[in-house]
């Protein structure tokens, strides 16, 4: 006889709701999870109620989310709080009563969503728990049983309801990785660049990528390494190649506003041992990404990256201009490689046919998109027939431009018929971002005289009435 699913209530964190659903749609499927929505999730509201086969499940999804903040077994969940009480009172005794044993701890954590709480109102709504038949000591600290009472009044922080919309009652039963997002901030990073990615979308990627314990990822457009340090924390070896000769050595302008120069011992290496991490460091090579040198047998587990856009990284590859040029044997050993611009039509292109090469099968590549948002459309996405799309999400930058989050599986091998496949024609974003940032400028400076003027009338109008 199958067990019956239980139903459990997952609490996320407001922030960058927008990879919610894709982070957890690669953790399910990374570790062969099967979950149910029992309700349709609301893509504002913080929290999904789901149902589970096996506990055991839940807790290694959320041992890996970033995403949850904590979820519980759900015990009661209803509109209006005396409601609540009712159900919880007919809650089968059976499933509460291994937690409510003489030798066992307890406490009842009270949290709301949108309104405040004064310490006496929570001690009020506490002792209205009274009829549980609890018989262990309360232990506030580290409690064998801890007890969750949430009340969710909306998202409108400024203007919360009266009564709440859902009330929440149950046993907690695990934690997301939050902690981790602190652990990795940053501000206490030791080498950091103008574009370092953000702790939680580093790990938000990795997860999407589905890195496991052993796996190779490879970050091609590397800068200060804050994707391998997700990488690594999740059990990947890691490397990772730029062209930028004097980042990948820490010799840029420091990206701190007091640092006056970067410290000799900054690197991506140094942030490895940072979070003692240097066990999955492999290496970071300078390298021309449009240039192939990789063996063509080299297969990577996922490629993790965020390729520059030409705004506030160059995009640049090895090449020149002049017809037919040569260097002489003798200035060779001194010669520095001159750079012309890489597009990013042809950024994203070469990306999708290395990724399509030395990727595994079944392994993923998860990178950053640029895109106009009144231009975007699915079929102007980069694509490539061995790579399958299987989420894409955006992150709104400004009003008018956004990223798309996307993330591909090989999901067959590369065969001779490819290399012929149409390249895609991506819009150009750098010349258009300029031009419209222009526009932009120029209305702002348009409208900031506009009302200079008017103040003028105002006041001369005022000192000379008719």
């Amino acid at each position: 006889m199958n067990k019956p699913w239980k139903k459990y209530l997952l609490w996320f964190a407001q922030e960058h709701i927008e990879f919610r659903f894709e982070e957890i749609d690669s953790l399910l499927s990374m570790f062969n999870i099967k979950m149910r929505y029992s309700n349709e999730p609301n893509n504002t509201a913080p929290y999904w109620i789901v149902e589970f086969e096996s506990e055991n499940d839940l807790k290694r999804l959320v041992s890996r989310s970033v995403s949850i903040r904590s979820c519980m077994e759900l015990w009661a969940h209803a509109k209006d709080i005396q409601s609540l009480h009712c159900q919880l009172q007919n809650f089968p005794k059976k499933i509460m009563e291994p937690y409510f044993q003489p030798h066992l701890s307890f406490k009842i954590e009270v949290e709301t969503f949108c309104r405040h709480f004064t310490q006496k109102e929570k001690i009020n709504k506490l002792e209205s728990f009274s009829y549980l038949p609890v018989q262990g000591p309360v232990k506030l600290k580290d409690p064998d049983v801890c007890l969750h009472y949430i009340e969710y009044y909306g998202t409108r922080a400024n203007d919360p309801p009266e009564y709440p919309y859902d009330v929440f009652f149950g046993r907690w039963i695990a934690n997301g990785l939050r902690q981790l997002i602190r652990k990795l901030s940053l501000k206490t990073r030791k080498f950091i660049g103008n574009t370092s990615m953000d702790p939680q979308l580093s790990l938000l990627m990795a997860n999407q990528a589905q890195v496991k314990d052993g796996d190779i990822v490879l970050d091609p457009f590397v800068g200060s390494g804050s994707l391998l340090v997700a990488a690594a924390e999740f059990g990947g070896f890691v490397i990772g190649g730029d062209i930028d000769y004097l980042m990948l050595h820490a010799r840029t302008r420091p990206s701190r506003i007091k640092q006056k120069e970067r410290a000799a011992d900054e690197s991506i290496k140094a942030n490895m041992e940072q979070y003692n991490l240097q066990h999955k460091y492999l290496d970071v090579l300078i390298n021309d990404f449009a240039s192939s040198f990789w063996r063509d047998d080299v297969e990577f587990d996922s490629i993790i990256t965020d390729p520059p856009y030409g705004i506030r990284e160059a995009t640049e590859r090895v090449g020149t201009s002049k017809e037919n040029f040569t260097v002489s044997e003798k200035h060779l050993p001194t010669h520095i490689p001159a750079k012309i611009e890489y597009g990013i039509s042809s950024i994203y292109n070469d990306l999708l046919k290395f990724s399509a090469k030395h990727l595994r099968l079944g392994g993923r590549l998860v990178c950053w998109f640029p895109v106009f948002r009144e231009d975007y459309t699915q079929e102007g996405l980069p694509s490539h027939p061995c790579l399958k799309l299987v989420a894409n999400s955006e992150q709104i930058l400004t009003k008018i431009t956004s990223r798309r989050l996307l993330t591909f599986e090989k999901v067959r091998n590369i065969n001779p018929k490819d290399a012929n496949s149409d390249q895609n024609k991506i819009v150009d974003f750098r010349e258009k971002y300029y031009v419209a940032r222009e526009e932009s400028r120029k209305e702002r400076r348009m409208r900031e005289a506009m009302i200079r003027k008017e103040n003028w009338i105002k006041s001369q109008n005022k000192n000379n009435p008719i």
